[in-house]
């Protein structure tokens, strides 16, 4: 018979991670940590030797890592520092909620700058996201950011850290796919350089700057869709022409051509298009007028009429 609990998955999972070099710390179901802080009102890092301090909890020694669970007993999973050695894990977040697409973004943005995204490890999340694992540099100083590089994606680096597999929430459990490496891939070069805070990103088009002949890697993005994820670069494409384009009109009828090409049925292509110009340009809500009151029937009658 399994006895198995969501704390004690929670801790065989950690365990495992950081058998693997991976410092780890428990989290509680709304992915926090769960440990009270013993000294809030402190700028404390863990110096202290007690527990309660977030990620800078996190271990990979196993007797560590059991006490930090028996600290925690409303754990149902853990945390994954980002940085630390031998690793020197970075963390893509990509979201699919709320009209966002962090995937779709993230292949985006390597088709405009120049890189391949390498097969690594990826984490299937309960909201229907991905988290991408990669390998830094040692040298490289990683920062967090949210939605820096582009809608839907957020970047876990030094300081951050990821929810592990096997982690519980409310929406299910934090998956990993099988049929991908067992280690993180290193970072290409190119995603490094934008990852650091020296230079914008080239993911989302300035405002207004999309002419006639710059909505071009827009309509290849969309032409040249994988199975499966048409009606996802559709959507994501329309919404950066609708909210930069020139000539939007002109952007989605040329989109609209490119998803019939890459076999997209043209009534439903057009639909998404409309989503998405409604995303970007949402119609105001008018309440109707009020009814004015009516008069007795008698004295309707005979009322002065109304201008």
């Amino acid at each position: 018979m399994n006895h198995s609990t969501p704390w004690s998955s929670a801790l065989a999972h950690a365990l495992t991670a950081a058998g693997r070099g991976l410092a780890v710390f428990p989290l509680g179901p709304l992915k926090q940590p769960v440990i009270r802080n013993p000294h809030p009102d402190r700028d404390c890092r863990g110096g202290c030797g007690q527990f309660g301090h977030g990620v800078h909890d996190a271990s990979t020694d196993s007797d560590t890592v059991r006490a930090l669970f028996r600290a925690a007993r409303r754990a149902t999973g853990y945390g994954i520092a980002c940085g630390r050695p031998p690793h020197h894990l970075i963390g893509l977040d990509l979201d699919r909620k709320n009209g966002l697409d962090g995937i779709t973004t993230l292949t985006y943005l390597a088709t405009q700058n120049g890189f391949h995204l390498p097969d690594t490890v990826t984490i299937a999340t309960p909201s229907g996201g991905r988290h991408l694992w990669l390998a830094a540099p040692p040298d490289a100083a990683i920062p967090n950011s949210a939605s820096r590089l582009g809608p839907g994606i957020d970047v876990r680096g030094s300081g951050g850290y990821l929810v592990g597999p096997g982690s519980a929430s409310p929406k299910g459990a934090y998956q990993t796919l099988p049929g991908h490496p067992s280690d993180p891939a290193p970072a290409p070069l190119a995603l490094l350089r934008l990852i650091q805070p020296s230079r914008p990103p080239v993911a989302t088009p300035p405002a207004r700057s999309i002419g006639p002949r710059s909505i071009e890697p827009l309509v290849r993005f969309v032409r040249d869709s994988p199975d499966g994820q048409l009606n996802n670069r559709l959507y994501w494409a329309a919404c950066r022409a609708y909210e930069a384009a020139n000539e939007p009109d002109a952007a989605a009828d040329a989109l609209l051509q490119a998803a019939i090409d890459a076999g997209h049925p043209e009534r439903g292509a057009a639909r998404t298009i409309a989503s998405a110009r409604n995303r970007a340009h949402p119609s105001p809500v008018t309440r109707p007028a009020a009814p004015r009151p009516s008069r007795p029937a008698s004295r309707a009658l005979h009322a002065p009429l109304q201008p």
